[in-house]
């Protein structure tokens, strides 16, 4: 049996420029349930990435109630969220915020030593993901030196880590061509049936958002839809 590993309610979001308040977000309310993978479409401006931070407790909501896992986040103190955050949450962005003076396996080592995962232990474990997402030959090249679909799939291991109940993506392929797109999109799909992993994607990518359970719109601030799978494809 699922249960709804994110739920949304009357989630507002403003923010100050000056004397006026800008309205981004406007009741949001919504659940995804374990496992699920919902991508997220509007317009720019449409709000898309603002409620994705939010629902990586990388910000905080005007109005409104997040919880995760069943867990008011919300409530949580900088610290608590912090370890939280790392625990829970994998994040892949457009840019894959690499480290560029570290390798590939340095930077997927990251998350595990943040939480005191002896060095040892966390090498063994980047290792085994970097060969999950198909690089097992490229542990010791650094950014630079690696392919920008390639970049992208340390991203996602690092993301992975820690076998993270939610991971969020904003635009994982909007810096790819459409073939080193469509190799992150399979990879997706097989990394959330592999471990169950609800995921949340932000795309203006149709093709992947087609691939999803259900799609999301966004518009001025407002969920306007709330459809299934684009195709029922397994």
């Amino acid at each position: 049996m699922t249960h709804a590993m994110v739920k949304v309610y009357d989630l507002h979001k403003e923010y100050q420029l000056g004397r006026k308040s800008v309205r981004v977000l406007q009741g949001v309310d919504f659940q995804v349930e374990q496992g699920e993978m919902v991508a997220i479409e509007g317009a720019s401006g449409a709000g898309k990435s603002t409620l994705l931070h939010l629902l990586g407790t990388l910000d905080r909501p005007t109005k409104g109630a997040i919880s995760i896992n069943n867990q008011d986040v919300l409530a949580f103190d900088s610290d608590e969220l912090a370890s939280f955050r790392n625990r829970t949450i994998g994040f892949v962005f457009q840019f894959h915020h690499l480290l560029p003076e570290f390798t590939a396996l340095e930077n997927t080592m990251m998350p595990a030593l943040i939480q005191r995962i002896p060095r040892a232990q966390a090498a063994v474990m980047a290792e085994g993901m970097l060969d999950r997402v198909g690089l097992s030959k490229r542990l010791e090249h650094r950014p630079v030196e690696l392919s920008g679909g390639e970049q992208q799939r340390v991203a996602l291991a690092r993301a992975l880590m820690l076998k993270p109940r939610l991971l969020l993506a904003d635009e994982p392929t909007g810096n790819l061509d459409e073939t080193t797109a469509d190799g992150i999109h399979e990879l997706l799909l097989s990394l959330n049936k592999q471990f169950s992993m609800t995921t949340v994607v932000v795309t203006h990518n149709p093709r992947l958002a087609a691939r999803m359970q259900r799609r999301l719109l966004l518009h001025d601030g407002m969920l306007t839809k709330d459809g299934m799978r684009g195709d029922t494809e397994e």
